[in-house]
């Protein structure tokens, strides 16, 4: 159970103001942590068995009355759960990618810097129980941002099992792995390609989904680049956008640019 001591909780500033009405915050009250943690639940599109424990996730230490009543304890748990998640994710996407490559991603996909991204993605900031000194007057810092997105990550693993936490963390992590791929060589293979087309055969590149498989926490596409009468060789991705950059890297490949072909 919470202590009763001064504590801040995060205000969710102005969601529900309108410019013809805006809110006077001043004579508001506070939303309660009940309502809190009901709308964080929203924003996780999971709903806990145990309220206890998604108390306990958005609790720093400057809001607790010891140390082992806030989220320190399930943002250790929940940074374990998380790599292995992706680190399983990667290895069934990208099944001709070797180990060093895959490392460098999941280490770009699970850094500070993207936990706490995520976090203020979705609204994790508002739902926090700080201490009355902490950020009071400025921003989170993103170090709590990037820890309460491990312990919820761990709580909803303590909460509903291995399969509520990867469909969690597949679902938001995704895009994150998508733009990490992009970035391994500095180069949007989409744009090169249709630049090249134009060029070319005055055409726009179509992109075809040829397969899906897998369930829907870990569905992978096979998509391929077309060209006018065109097709070229399909390629895999965990999400659609990834597999069609991989599918214009074939393509550029089949049009004799020096860019390694994908699968």
């Amino acid at each position: 159970m919470l202590a009763v001591r001064p504590i801040r909780v995060k205000w969710a500033r102005g969601r529900a103001a309108t410019a013809a009405a805006p809110l006077d915050r001043a004579h508001m009250p506070e939303p309660s942590l009940d309502d809190l943690m009901a709308a964080c639940q929203r924003a996780l599109d999971y709903t806990f068995r145990d309220p206890g424990i998604l108390k306990s996730a958005l609790t720093h230490a400057s809001g607790a009355d010891h140390r082992l009543g806030s989220n320190e304890r399930l943002e250790f748990l929940g940074d374990a759960i998380l790599g292995a998640i992706v680190c399983e994710h990667l290895y069934r996407s990208f099944p001709a990618s070797e180990e060093g490559e895959l490392t460098r991603i999941k280490s770009e996909v699970v850094s500070r810097r993207t936990c706490a991204k995520l976090s203020v993605q979705l609204g994790f900031e508002e739902f926090l129980v700080l201490g009355k000194g902490i950020g009071s007057q400025g921003p989170t810092p993103a170090s709590v941002l990037s820890d309460v997105f491990e312990s919820l990550v761990g709580a909803i693993y303590l909460d509903g099992g291995f399969e509520a936490a990867r469909k969690f963390v597949v679902r938001h992590v995704g895009p994150e792995v998508e733009a990490a791929v992009v970035g391994s060589s500095g180069t949007n293979h989409k744009s090169a390609l249709q630049q090249a087309a134009q060029r070319r055969y005055n055409a726009t590149p179509v992109y075809d989904v040829v397969a899906e498989e897998g369930p829907d926490h870990a569905k992978r596409f096979q998509v391929a680049a077309r060209v006018g009468s065109t097709l070229f060789p399909p390629a895999w991705g965990p999400t659609k956008k990834d597999a069609e950059q991989r599918a214009a890297q074939n393509a550029l490949a089949g049009f004799g640019a020096d860019s390694p072909s994908a699968t």
